[in-house]
This record gives structure tokens, sequence and C-alpha cells, in this order.
């Protein structure tokens, strides 16, 4: 068990706000003046910043922190969020999808975290993983997007409902990239 002593410090790089991240002028997030118009646009523009945050909370680590399991017993680590949300993307076109459905990414359940481990070759094939299964899932979704009610799929998801049990993954997954990324270096959220 670590003591507290071997816990990181916490830190910042925030000058004007030392309780944030980065200072509001450094924040490649969009939030400042008006928000985007329509139900639409304010969805993406909301699953598009928590993407981005997570991809902030694990900018700077190399492989071995980003596999690193820094919140004892949890087996989650930054990296195996990356995998896990690449695995949820490919799941979600599943739902709506009418053929068969897609093997998953990493095999087995769960090993999306067990098998997210410190090399450089499995970080870079995450984060391609990942970014070709949004990719892929936005594109379906696109061919929806005149109306958020309509159902797809087997189970007849509506799109609008897609999109925000989407943003709730990303969130709800942020906030545990927060506290990993705290325990490994000290960095805090924002």
């Amino acid at each position: 068990m670590a003591r507290m002593s071997d816990q990181p410090a916490r830190w910042t790089q925030a000058t004007v706000y030392p309780d944030m991240w980065a200072n509001p002028e450094d924040d490649p997030r969009d939030n400042e003046g008006p928000g985007p118009d329509g139900e639409l646009a304010t969805l993406l523009d909301v699953l598009t910043n928590y993407r981005m945050t997570l991809r902030m909370k694990c900018e700077g680590l190399d492989a071995e922190q980003l596999a690193r399991r820094s919140v004892p017993p949890s087996t989650m680590s930054l990296l195996g969020l990356v995998r896990h949300l690449a695995e949820v993307e490919r799941d979600w076109r599943n739902w709506i999808s009418d053929g068969d459905p897609l093997p998953k990414l990493y095999g087995r359940r769960d090993a999306d975290f067990d098998e997210a481990v410190a090399e450089q070759a499995v970080v870079d094939a995450a984060y391609s993983d990942l970014e070709r299964e949004q990719a892929a899932t936005d594109a379906v979704l696109a061919e929806h997007e005149q109306d958020l009610g309509e159902r797809l799929g087997k189970d007849g998801i509506a799109v609008r409902e897609l999109l925000v049990h989407r943003i709730d993954e990303y969130a709800r997954h942020c906030g545990h990239a927060d506290l990993l990324r705290e325990c490994v270096d000290g960095r805090v959220g924002q």
C-alpha cells in the first residue's frame, strides 16, 4: 500500500486559476461565447469536448504512465480507458446495425483494461483504434441526423438516445481519468 509521501504532489500548469488544469485562454475546448444552435449541434459539441478532454488527460505521459493502474484495486488505467472507449464505439454501431455484430476489438470481456500494457505499440494501436471507431460511428450516425427520434437497429435505439449515451460514457470516463491522472503525476483536472 502506498504511503501518502509516495503520492505525487498535486500540480497544475495554470497560473491564473491554480485549481484548474490550464488557464482558460490556453484550454483548446471552446467554452467562450454562445453555445451552438440546435439540439444536434449542441450534442455533437459536448461529445467533441469530452473526447478532447480525454486526450488532454493522457497528454505528456509515456507508455508506462498511461498503462499504470494508479487507483488500486481498480484495474483502470488511462490506456485502458482509451481502449475501452474504442470498444464501446464499436459496440454502439452494433446496437444500430441490422446486420451481424462486429467482433470485439480486444477479444474477451475486460481485455480492453486487462491487456493495456506499457508498450508504445499498444498505446499507438489504442489511439488508432479509438480514432477509427469514433469516425466509423460518427459516419453511421451522420446518415441519420435529420431526425434524432429515428429508431435504428434491431432494438429500435433512437439516434438522440445513442448520442446522449455516448456523451454519458465519455463524461463518466473523463471523471475516472481525472483521478487516474492525478494519481500518476499529480496533475489536476478541469
